[in-house]
């Protein structure tokens, strides 16, 4: 074991403001070397998306200590900033989620910023509208989002509403570094919230929340609602808001899977909280088939992506990100046209890894896209840019193939109860025309191409995981991977800002990422990238047709492999 690693170790078991309970939990791994390594090797890293990692005690985990000094640096920021600044907190479902986000408040309030804390849980994209609605200085959601119920995780909001940027987030990394793990302010909770340093959000927030989406409406007040919806809130935080909004807008026909409708940080019936894979919607599956519901509504613990599947003549069929992505962008670019509420130059946002195949239709339809790198704050940050103009009206839509989409410039990050408002109008427009988003999916294949998406993910675990990841990304920036592939016509570096052509190079005009990503020829793409959240790799595939998708895939996980 390493110096540095047992003497972290020992700091810990020997600190006074250790609660008995986790000097325990620290004294129980006392002889194995490798845990304590994992444990205490380095501190939890802070980056743009804040902290995200196991629970447990150690500098490398999630737990009250490490949140404490993370938001003592925070604090240090935002005083900073301003001599009375102020901070918008929200929490989920998850494990210690609102123990987590009393603590945050605690700190924050006991060094001499105002904090509005919400009463109860509530969607990732309820604290980025608070932030913005309350004109806080700051934002700080506690949640992992969709990873497995081990973990937790802390974002945090810049004034904008948006996560972090880059600069932000180091110079709050670097308030997190100048001070020692528990050299923190902390008071008594309960007086700091009888002095108003602490408040607690009541019902006017949630409801402000919802009738900024219930505003993202898109089809007829007179068009009756005649589908008929099953919905699982996964166990998360979304179950209030969504069957509210769904109800609101007319929606009366939703039956909701019971053994996921309350909050349970455990996931009993998903342990990967996941909307993307098809063991989360099992049992919403069942559901919709039984009832012979026409869509099936998916949201995740944090209830910013919401995830689909189509009960196609008996048969469920799951719709991938990009795929509701694709519809979504469509449906409203034709009814907002039809209804002549489009604005002049539309304009709506992707990232670089969703599907490419909104770029053919955007061109046709007259939309300006831009493209940005993964992280939904890089889609929040293009409507900050249009707000500096005065041409948020401009902005449509946005999306990320991970199933996050928005439409509401009030917030600033995925929003799954505004999605699933969206989705829901959109099947209920085709059913009374008597399509299905499987019909109308496969018309748009018809008209622009038969374009075929794959997100593969590769995990590894633990910290020769994490250097394997590292070595994979330096060997996909070498040769023998084009050879396997073919048939590259150019690659895009991002991390070196460059698109490498043949006969010349060009910038990528956005910010420096550690993602790779192929341009084959005939228009095809591999992109590959570290998850930011998870101890994955992860790759995106596109391909014309179902057959070279397999192929390129295949050649994907053979590289990987070797």
């Amino acid at each position: 074991m390493e110096q540095k690693v047992l003497e972290r170790y020992l700091r810990w078991v020997n600190e006074k403001s250790l609660a008995p309970v986790d000097k325990e939990e620290l004294l129980k791994i006392k002889d194995d070397e490798k845990e304590i390594t994992e444990r205490f090797i380095a501190d939890l890293e802070f980056g743009t998306g804040g902290l995200r990692g196991v629970m447990a005690m150690g500098t490398n985990r999630m737990n009250k200590y490490v949140i404490r000094h993370a938001s003592q640096g925070f604090a240090n920021f935002l005083l900073k900033q301003k001599e009375h600044p102020s901070i918008a907190i929200g929490y989920d479902s998850r494990n210690n989620s609102n123990v987590f986000a009393k603590e945050a408040a605690n700190v924050l309030a006991s060094s001499g910023v105002k904090v509005y804390l919400y009463k109860e849980l509530m969607p990732t994209p309820a604290l980025s509208f608070a932030v913005r609605h309350l004109h806080t200085d700051g934002g700080i959601v506690v949640t992992a989002s969709h990873n497995p119920k081990i973990y937790n995780g802390y974002k945090t909001y810049g004034p904008d509403g948006c996560q972090m940027t880059d600069n932000n987030a180091n110079a709050v990394l670097h308030e997190i570094e100048s001070i020692d793990m528990f050299d923190v302010h902390y008071g008594n909770f309960d007086k700091l919230v009888e002095n108003k340093m602490i408040n607690i959000l009541e019902d006017d927030v949630f409801e402000a929340f919802i009738a900024s989406n219930l505003k993202q409406s898109i089809i007829a007040k007179d068009e009756k609602r005649i589908l008929n919806l099953t919905y699982t809130p996964l166990n998360g935080a979304g179950r209030r808001c969504v069957t509210t909004i769904l109800a609101r807008d007319g929606f009366n026909n939703v039956h909701v899977v019971k053994e996921q409708e309350m909050p349970d940080g455990n996931f009993p019936t998903a342990p990967y909280p996941n909307p993307e894979m098809k063991e989360a919607l099992k049992l919403g599956i069942d559901l919709l088939l039984k009832n012979n519901d026409d869509i099936l509504l998916a949201t995740d613990p944090d209830s910013d992506r919401v995830g689909v599947v189509v009960n196609q003549k008996g048969v469920a069929k799951i719709l991938t990100g990009n795929e509701v992505g694709i519809l979504l962008f469509d449906f409203i670019y034709q009814t907002r046209k039809a209804l002549n509420t489009l604005p002049n130059k539309p304009f709506a946002v992707k990232t670089i890894v969703s599907s490419d195949m909104v770029n053919v239709m955007a061109k046709q339809y007259g939309v300006e896209i831009a493209e940005v790198l993964t992280g939904f704050k890089y889609i929040g940050e293009q409507i900050l840019f249009l707000e500096r103009k005065h041409e948020e009206n401009r902005y449509i839509f946005g999306f990320e193939e991970s199933c996050g989409y928005l439409t509401n410039t009030d917030i600033r990050d995925k929003d799954a109860v505004n999605a699933c408002l969206l989705v829901a109008e959109m099947a209920n427009h085709y059913k009374h025309i008597g399509k299905t988003l499987f019909d109308r999916l496969n018309e748009l294949y018809s008209q622009f191409g038969d374009y075929k998406t794959a997100t593969l993910a590769f995990e590894f675990q633990g910290l020769e995981g994490k250097e394997k990841i590292k070595q994979l990304m330096v060997d996909f920036r070498g040769e023998k991977i084009k050879q396997l592939l073919g048939n590259v016509d150019y690659v895009g570096d991002y991390l070196a800002q460059k698109i490498y052509h043949k006969d010349h190079e060009e910038d990528t005009n956005l910010p420096k990422s550690n993602v790779v990503k192929f341009f084959l020829k005939g228009g095809e793409t591999i992109t590959i990238r570290p998850s930011g959240t998870e101890p994955k790799l992860k790759a995106y595939v596109f391909a014309l047709g179902k057959e070279s998708l397999d192929k390129l895939t295949q050649l994907v996980k053979q590289f990987i492999g070797e």
